[in-house]
């Protein structure tokens, strides 16, 4: 009699329960306990619970958090309206035109509070000629907030009060079995944003997922509503892949998808450049053990690697044209930035970093007299020296010409002057290379 009484008791908390159409997971068999959760988005779920209100930890926190990764950051959804929500926290603002969210802050961190929202019927939606969803935000509850989402992975409710996970779309058992499933027909999925499909390469590569097959599937024939995406938005994704620590899976899932033609204009040639193809993974890779370092990562050091084979290309042909070196330079980069940012609005604020990485690529060889020194001197030089570097490794350049580098830097004031060449060196140098040198490509680093 008491041990069918124990197990009566104790069976809920050990298994999934049904409730109101979702799965109810319990800790004993998620394992995510409250302290897990930042100390910002407990207050959140406590305050907002406190008043009467519901209030989950969603997305991508527990997705992570189930995976044994550590999250970036913790937002939280809820029935309360943003007017309601600023209510309960003073320190708080409303943010948003498209809809409205609410930021809660609390020291440095910055707690994202989104209300739930549903998706409008399909006639009242507003689209565009292609199905892109431009407004169709309305406030609904949790049910139809989970329906909303994109992927099962990113639609679980996470109640730090009771540890339980609220799922409606089996993003449990996907998330579990490395699945990256879209909720929903995933070819109107990706017509209402196709940004979803790059989010799910992305997503893929840094968690280690596997896309189901019927999410991948119409990717191929649905990749040109690519070209209907905001210029912003598009950038906006694609730093985020370059920024994932994870760029060089992103790249090449991005191949396997056939979704890197158009991006930039690099991932449309290297394929086809084997040298231009090495100094771009290198410095991909060099990106990633960065971030895995904690190391700072500048994107415009990036977009200047990224964009290297562009440069030269051009910079080649003015040269052929009769500009001389430098001439040719400045206008090779001028028209490189243009042809990219009617594709990608890079941000103007990164023209001035690229193109001054760019320009001092010509002063490496320059190392007689005062020339070294004075280069030592700029502003920009230790991003142009790692630039050199991934040159240098990608077989660009002589290794030599790093290593002297590499050396001067160190060195005393006695051994840099033994170290100098003699003047006329290196026009000498470069006429001879010039002979011989093939066109060659790209880059990549920090800033």
């Amino acid at each position: 009699m008491i041990k069918k009484l124990l197990k009566r008791v104790f069976r809920p908390a050990d298994n999934i329960q049904n409730v109101n159409g979702a799965q109810h997971i319990p800790h004993s068999l998620h394992g995510i306990d409250g302290e897990q959760i930042s100390y910002g988005a407990r207050r959140v779920t406590e305050g907002l619970q406190a008043a009467g209100y519901q209030a989950y930890v969603v997305g991508g926190a527990v997705r992570d958090l189930l995976l044994g990764c550590a999250p970036k950051d913790f937002d939280v959804a809820t029935d309360a309206t943003p007017e309601e929500v600023r209510r309960v926290f003073r320190r708080s603002r409303i943010i948003g035109r498209r809809f409205r969210l609410v930021h809660v802050m609390f020291g440095e961190e910055v707690v994202e509070v989104s209300t739930f929202r549903r998706m409008i019927e399909e006639d009242a939606a507003e689209t565009d000629e292609h199905g892109r969803l431009l407004r169709d935000n309305a406030f609904g509850d949790q049910r139809q907030d989970a329906a909303r989402r994109d992927f099962t992975a990113n639609a679980l409710f996470y109640d730090p009060a009771t540890r339980v996970i609220h799922d409606y779309h089996r993003g449990y058992e996907d998330t579990r079995a490395k699945i990256l499933r879209m909720i929903g027909d995933p070819a109107t999925r990706y017509r209402e944003d196709p940004v979803r499909m790059l989010r799910a390469v992305r997503l893929s590569a840094k968690l280690g997922m596997q896309i189901e097959s019927g999410t991948a599937a119409p990717v191929v024939r649905l990749k040109s509503l690519l070209e209907n995406v905001p210029q912003a938005r598009l950038l906006d994704e694609v730093l985020k892949m370059l920024l994932s620590g994870h760029s060089v899976d992103c790249i090449q899932r991005l191949r396997e998808m056939h979704l890197h033609h158009g991006l930039l204009p690099l991932l449309d040639v290297i394929l086809d450049q084997p040298q231009g193809e090495k100094f771009v993974m290198l410095a991909l890779r060099n990106t990633d053990e960065r971030l895995a370092q904690g190391k700072p990562v500048s994107p415009a050091f990036l977009f200047a690697a990224l964009l290297w084979h562009e440069v030269l290309a051009d910079w080649k042909q003015f040269q052929n044209a009769g500009e001389r070196p430098v001439p040719a330079l400045h206008a090779a980069m001028d028209s490189v930035l243009a042809r990219q940012k009617s594709r990608l609005a890079i941000p103007h604020r990164h023209d001035a970093v690229m193109k001054e990485i760019w320009l001092l690529q010509l002063r490496f060889e320059q190392r007689a007299g005062q020339r070294p020194f004075r280069l030592l001197e700029q502003v920009r030089f230790r991003a142009a020296y790692d630039f050199l570097l991934l040159r240098c490794a990608s077989g660009e350049l002589p290794d030599e010409l790093g290593l002297w580098w590499d050396e001067f830097q160190e060195a005393h004031a006695d051994r840099r002057a033994e170290m100098l060449q003699p003047e006329g060196a290196d026009e000498r140098k470069r006429r001879r290379r010039r002979s011989r040198r093939k066109p060659v490509a790209n880059g990549a680093s920090d800033a």
